[in-house]
């Protein structure tokens, strides 16, 4: 029988092609720079993370059948990230993410989100396989899914059922995620995320995480960039600064945070120590280029 694994990732998988310029960036700007493809996603992210961390992850993703979808399959298996429940459609292309950035961070970018917006369904329908339909462990949940498919979600009482830990796949998509806002879920989220959410002005992370408990959540978890995190509940918040460092390269770097926050819990680290471990670890996300 295959070993069951330690924690679910639920939602984006594709293939990432980055640019980036030591330049600034402007509208219209053609630029010398670097262009790296690599394996990305937010749930992709998380599980690499946290297999990198000696847990064994299981990502819940819509990958195609196409070449790039065999070769992005082969990645997350030479890492450690269980692929038994991912879904293959036949008739769709593999998820891709194009991002520019400059010396200031993220530009812009753009996400085909294609398989896992319309195979949401399907995706989900692992949690009912026999393997998985008794699963009381914890739970990554990110907000690239269809609006709908989340609201279902919410509904399910999977919140109730494991501990969750909700993400944003994009500021843009946070707002997917209002459904859970009663459930007793933790949202680990950015400041702009969970301003995008709110639909308010949050100026600081502390403001922000005492808005989305006020908003019903159980706990949260959020970053601000090079400003101080806050990680809060009804019993405790707490804030620490960053490390300051110079970015090499910032796509990812909220999910190396979020693995290496949970990976030190489920170790058994205080809060304050895993907020201080994930502030490191994206730190050093940031500060290292991809290969």
């Amino acid at each position: 029988m295959s070993r069951m694994p330690d924690i679910l990732c639920l939602g984006a998988a594709h293939w990432d092609v980055i640019g980036r310029s030591a330049l600034p960036v402007a509208m219209g700007d053609d630029l010398p720079g670097v262009i790296r493809t690599r394996p990305g996603g937010v749930a992709l992210n998380i599980a690499h993370a946290l297999a990198g961390q000696g847990l064994r992850p299981a990502l819940l993703s819509a990958i195609g059948q196409d070449p790039e979808g065999a070769a992005l399959v082969a990645w997350l298996d030479r890492h450690g990230i269980d692929t038994r429940f991912l879904h293959r459609p036949a008739t769709l292309p593999t998820d891709r993410y194009l991002a520019i950035e400059g010396p200031a961070g993220l530009v812009a970018a753009i996400a085909e989100s294609t398989a896992l917006e319309q195979e949401g369904a399907h995706i989900l329908a692992a949690l009912r396989a026999p393997a998985l339909r008794a699963w009381r462990g914890p739970v990554v949940l990110d907000s690239g899914f269809a609006p709908e498919t989340l609201a279902d979600l919410a509904r399910s009482g999977i919140a109730l059922a494991a501990p969750l830990r909700l993400t944003s796949a994009a500021p843009a998509k946070a707002p997917r995620l209002r459904p859970f806002l009663q459930s007793r879920a933790t949202f680990a989220l950015n400041r702009q995320e969970a301003a995008t959410l709110l639909d308010r002005p949050l100026p600081d992370s502390m403001t922000a995480a005492r808005a989305l408990l006020a908003a019903g959540a159980a706990r949260a978890i959020i970053t601000d960039g090079p400003h101080p995190a806050t990680d809060a509940d009804a019993a405790q918040i707490l804030t620490l600064p960053p490390p300051p460092v110079a970015a090499a390269r910032v796509t990812g770097a909220g999910d190396s945070f979020l693995a290496a926050h949970l990976a030190a819990e489920l170790r058994g680290l205080d809060r304050h120590s895993a907020l201080a471990h994930a502030l490191d670890a994206a730190a050093h996300h940031i500060t290292t280029t991809d290969a």
